[in-house]
């Protein structure tokens, strides 16, 4: 099992990756003046391929979490709100990272209107997110 949480954080850490740096690329997105046509295409290139790879990531990252969940029965009995919550969260994250997949094919498709400073905030969601979760996971406060 000490191997399946190795590859589970490797993943995780992965997949996170690409939820901190698609949204950069979105707040450069929002900046491209209208006739850069060159350096749009660049970037929405940038964007499809990293979201493509942290889609990839995702898939084993998930099913990592699931088998670890379902082997130690971890969120069953007292003292387990801790568990419920973290998977609230997991939630919100696979939710944030289709969200992350019709921004981007609102910009490929022109009509993404949000401003690079709405998009600095977004990125700040998978930074909370993720704060939340190691804290949830290392000290169980519930």
């Amino acid at each position: 099992m000490l191997w399946i949480k190795a590859l589970h954080i490797v993943f995780i850490a992965s997949w996170f990756a690409g939820l901190f740096y698609l949204p950069r690329i979105f707040v450069n997105l929002a900046m491209v003046e209208p006739g850069s046509v060159a350096e749009r295409e660049r970037l929405l290139l940038m964007a499809r391929k990293l979201y493509r790879f942290m889609t990839i990531l995702a898939i084993p990252a998930l099913a990592l979490g699931l088998w670890l969940w379902l082997y130690y029965g971890i969120g069953k009995g007292p003292g387990q709100g801790w568990m419920h919550a973290k998977l609230a969260i997991v939630v919100a994250l696979m939710g944030y990272h289709h969200g992350c997949g019709v921004i981007l094919r609102k910009f490929t498709q022109g009509q993404m209107q949000r401003s690079h400073v709405w998009f600095r905030w977004f990125n700040e969601a998978p930074v909370l997110m993720m704060l939340a979760a190691v804290i949830l996971v290392v000290v169980k406060p519930f």
